[in-house]
């Protein structure tokens, strides 16, 4: 009983995180859409042709919030290339490996 009511609770904190990444995500399209065409609009409303106003300034709010969507993603959907399940076992058991000796050392010098 107790351990089908952990699992309710990860599940609803599982999609909680999912919920909040396409939330994220529906925030990134809209806003930057947004800002995207205001500031076409408005260049061109100065003067400027179509194609000058399609730099960097124009798309760098899409990509450095980009990056921040792309880590959330990662996270979200439990993708680390650098810190991977397999890393995480071999490091608990580097832990445990460490704890046993130490344990070991101190009860030799203790009898």
């Amino acid at each position: 009983m107790e351990r089908d009511q952990n699992k309710i609770e990860r599940a609803k904190e599982r999609l909680k995180e999912l919920k909040g990444f396409y939330w994220h995500l529906a925030a990134y399209i809209g806003v930057n859409t947004f800002i995207t065409i205001s500031t076409i609009i408005g260049r061109m409303g100065s003067g400027a042709d179509f194609w000058d106003v399609l730099d960097f300034g124009s798309f760098s709010i899409w990509f450095f919030w980009g990056i921040g969507l792309f880590f959330h993603g990662m996270k979200v959907f439990s993708y680390n290339p650098l810190f991977s399940k397999e890393w995480e076992k071999r490091q608990i058991q580097k832990f445990m490996e460490e704890d046993k000796r130490e344990a070991e050392k101190f009860g030799r010098h203790g009898r």
